[in-house]
């Protein structure tokens, strides 16, 4: 039974309601029924099937309208086949072989035949961030009320680290026993790390909420459960361990899906790190470096993929390029990923929670729709790689604060289209903008798996001069299957292909436009949308340094601007505050690169930076040249803690934190370099300093926790020179001479400690104190600390041994079972040892490289030996022992 195309001009509302129908209940019956067994096979199983019998037997997932029915005819035709629900629309099916597939493609009561569950794939480990390159440090600076707080993110792939510093206080749901992943505790840093470790642990949302989600199977997780948890981000920095992959599939689908069930979710993807490879299937499989993103679950229409940009703003060679099977534009954004578009992916979720925020701040607590997030982030990016859109940066490149202030200013609007019905929304530009630029998302209704095309409603965006009539309509790019056409620049034209349109304007005259939306074919409506709108200005502002920022003197620095202008070259000067004079550092800095790497002098201090074009200049808000303090645990007692840290020239002060609850908490203020904490009153173990000059904070140190250092009471160390001696010397370190009178080297002896060594006052960090040992024999040492107050403190304790030249000590002498026995010689290589029992039978003999030996009596039964020590000079001594 076939159905008929329904015509493109149904207006009515009950055609429009019939349509829906015609194509939601039964469109699924209509494509099973009138495309072929092959067509409903997923490509990757294509060949597979063609191998036959020898294939082995195979797990595949299928999609079907009527799963019920479905059992009920494989029971007859397929019994072989073993079900299990994955989704109500989506069974796994396993116990058939490869040559059966098509025969299951076959039935009625099926619409595709998708690959099995896949083992994900990390994208690469990070190995430095850096949130100015993306301007997600300028909200920190200028909107410190958006941080993210009160929303939640789930990193989907390995389980975080829960009890990472980072994230303290703020995970839900950990799961119990999940082995960690370094690659996951990273991405969870980047979207969320609250900088409790250090600097480089912020994240860009650094106060939201964080939750681990398995990527065991790449279908969506259970959208009530997300949304019950406050889930408003999901990412997904994770590729296919089958690599490329360039279809349709019921993940893909099942995503377009979710964000129609669960409109207030965005899902953001890594595009992959195969930006160099050719897909093995598919439209594009005959063209190198295309169309390689790392996962079929990517060709979704309503998530959105991400790229990675090195530190120069150029897109890495290894980030994966669209477009996407159909055509369409993949990846929709590029972000900063030092090690691949894993962290990309990571920074665009953070800056993701930042637009929620905002748009919840100024919207009585409600969220956006992620068809909103999405139009802000791509409306705002800055053009990277070709002009306008193009494969390899999408859109753009993230621009955080420029998101943000789209949502903060109101500069967005939300309609539903119809079959031929368009809506207006008016425009009033000011004069002397630069560029107009206008966005269209719509959440687009899931397609059938494998079809050829994904969208299903298709929108047109024209923006519309009236004073003129004059129409610009948006930018589009080739899709024909060659690198040359694929890398020719968009054009304007209508745009049938994608669920994302975006219109810009070069110098547009000051007045009155319209953005108008209109629905061109939706056979599935009415179609709700978002747009996002912005106009520029020609200037420059900074990004890095912001106003509190901190760079390192003599060091190599990323400054970083934003630039709206024509090609121009600028002269890059720096002065410290309170002097008048510029100090060149450039004299021709081209501003379309937006970044330049300075090395400072070596002074610590307050500075300005500056860049001039002709008669205008731009002056950065002041920041800090400070080198990072790197404090030190003096000593960290049972009452009390000593820190300390080096002296910053031009500081007058020194904040100190402690970890709190969830972050960083100011812990005290003191112009010394000595700070005494009480652990009685301040239990928390975490501490960080940072230097303030001219009342700004200079770079804050990484975190310490005087817990984990090697330094306990005072002693960082007190080890002997040597275990087998004529004479006791022992090493001593000591964290801190703070309060410290003494230091007494003591010998244990059968009445307890006694002293054999003072030192007085103690006035160095490291000391040698000794003892001639009275005869041979085992010998225990420790040291005692005295305080200017009368506490004592002590080191553990720490044994040597004395032997006479050919003198063997052995001990415990009876050695019970399963206990070590101790065999100390003044030799200490090419020993030989040998024991008897008392018939004179050898039992067991080595060669030791050692001056004292362990010996393991372990099957010795119990009963009297002899032990011979061999010397290399072939002196022999012998020793009786007892086991017990």
């Amino acid at each position: 039974m076939t159905f008929p195309q329904p015509p493109r001009e149904f207006r009515s509302s009950w055609k429009r309601g019939l349509l829906s129908c015609w194509l939601l209940l039964c469109g699924a019956a209509a494509a099973a029924q009138s495309a072929s067994p092959a067509d409903k096979l997923a490509p990757a199983l294509q060949n597979l099937a063609a191998r036959g019998s020898k294939s082995p037997a195979q797990t595949v997932r299928v999609s079907s309208a009527q799963p019920a029915a479905l059992r009920e005819w494989a029971a007859r035709e397929l019994p072989q086949a073993r079900f299990r629900p994955l989704t109500p629309e989506v069974l796994e099916v396993s116990g058939l072989s490869a040559a059966q597939l098509p025969a299951l493609a076959a039935s009625p009561f099926l619409t595709f035949v998708d690959v099995a569950r896949r083992p994900g794939r990390e994208e690469r480990l990070i190995s430095f961030n850096d949130l100015s390159a993306n301007r997600a440090s300028v909200v920190h600076q200028q909107l410190p009320q958006l941080s993210g707080a009160g929303l939640t993110v789930s990193v989907k792939e390995n389980a975080f680290d829960p009890a990472d510093i980072d994230f303290k206080g703020r995970v839900l749901a950990a799961p119990s026993g999940a082995p960690v992943s370094p690659h996951a505790t990273i991405m969870a840093t980047i979207v969320a790390g609250a900088g409790n470790s250090g600097p480089t642990g912020k994240g860009v949302a650094w106060q939201a909420r964080l939750t681990p989600a398995s990527f065991a199977s790449f279908l969506p997780d259970d959208g009530q459960a997300l949304t019950q948890a406050g889930v408003s981000v999901q990412n997904h920095s994770y590729g296919s361990s089958a690599g490329i992959e360039n279809w349709y599939g019921l993940e893909a689908r099942e995503y377009d899906r979710h964000t129609r069930l669960f409109p207030g979710l965005l899902h953001v993807f890594s595009a992959g790190n195969s930006g160099t490879d050719t897909s093995p299937s598919g439209p594009y499989a005959a063209v190198p470096g295309f169309a390689n993103l790392t996962g079929q679950f990517k060709m979704a229409k309503n998530v959105l993929s991400v790229g990675a940009t090195d530190a120069l703003g150029q897109v890495a060679a290894r980030s994966s390029r669209g477009p996407a099977y159909d055509g369409r534009v993949k990846p929709e954004l590029v972000a900063y990923g030092d090690g691949g578009t894993s962290e990309a992916a990571a920074m665009v979720s953070g800056i993701a929670l930042l637009v929620q925020q905002a748009y919840r701040d100024g919207h009585g607590g409600a969220l956006p729709t992620a068809a909103l997030v999405k139009a802000a982030l791509l409306n705002s990016a800055d053009d990277a790689g070709r002009p306008e859109v193009d494969f390899a940066t999408g859109f753009g490149r993230a621009d955080a604060l420029g998101a943000v202030q789209t949502i903060r200013e109101g500069r967005f609007a939300a309609g539903s289209s119809s079959p031929g019905a368009t809506q207006t929304f008016p425009l009033t530009v000011p004069a002397g903008m630069r560029q107009l630029k206008v966005t269209l998302v719509w959440p687009d209704a899931e397609a059938a798996a494998n079809a050829p095309r994904a969208l299903v409603n298709d929108l047109d965006l024209e923006l519309v001069q009236p004073a003129t009539g004059r129409r610009w309509r948006p930018w589009v790019l080739s899709s024909y299957p060659h690198a040359d056409s694929l890398q020719l620049p968009a054009r304007r034209r209508a745009d049938h292909l994608n669920n994302v349109e975006q219109v810009t304007l070069a110098l547009p005259d000051a007045g009155s436009y319209e953005v108008q939306v209109r629905g061109f074919d939706v056979p599935v409506g009415p179609q709700a949308f978002s747009l996002a709108y912005e106009w520029e200005a020609t200037g420059l502002s900074w990004t890095r340094p912001q106003a509190g920022d901190d760079l390192r003197p003599e060091e190599r620095n990323t400054l970083r601007w934003q630039w709206r202008g024509p090609a121009a070259t600028g002269r890059l000067e720096y002065r410290p505050v309170g002097s008048t004079a510029w100090q060149l550092v450039e004299a021709a800095v081209n501003l379309a690169d937006e970044q330049w790497a300075w090395t400072p002098p070596a002074a610590e201090q307050v500075a300005e930076l500056r860049l001039s074009v002709g008669s205008s200049a731009w002056t950065s808000e002041k920041f800090t040249l400070t080198r990072r303090p790197l404090p030190q645990v003096g000593y960290a007692c049972p009452e009390e803690v000593l820190l300390y840290w080096p002296r910053t020239t031009g500081a007058t002060q020194y904040q100190l934190y402690r970890v709190g609850a969830t972050h960083l908490e100011p812990l005290a203020l003191t112009a010394d370099t000595v700070l005494v904490i009480d652990r009685r009153q301040q239990p928390e173990t975490y501490v960080a300093v940072a230097p303030i000059l001219q009342g700004l904070e200079g770079s804050r140190s990484y975190t310490v926790g005087y817990n984990e250092q090697e330094t306990s009471c005072y002693v960082k160390s007190f080890q002997p020179r040597q275990l087998v001696n004529d004479t006791a010397v022992f090493d001593l370190e000591l964290g801190s001479t703070f309060r410290l009178q003494s230091a007494t080297l003591e010998r244990r002896s059968g009445a307890g400690f006694v002293p054999v060594q003072t030192v007085a006052p103690v006035t160095q960090l490291r000391l040698s104190l000794a003892d001639r040992l009275p005869a041979s024999g085992r010998y225990e040492y420790r040291v005692r600390l005295e305080t200017t107050d009368g506490r004592q403190y002590y080191s553990q304790t720490e044994p040597i041994f004395q032997a006479l030249a050919g003198d063997v000590l052995v001990f415990p002498n009876p050695v019970p079972s399963g206990q070590l026995l101790n065999i100390v010689t003044t030799e200490s290589d090419g020993v030989e040892l040998s024991i008897y029992d008392l018939r004179g039978r050898l039992l067991r003999r080595s060669t030791e490289a050692s001056a004292i030996i362990s010996l393991n009596p372990a099957g010795l039964p119990q009963g009297t030996y002899l032990v011979h020590v061999r010397t290399p000079r072939g002196q022999t001594t012998v020793r009786r022992i007892v086991v017990l």
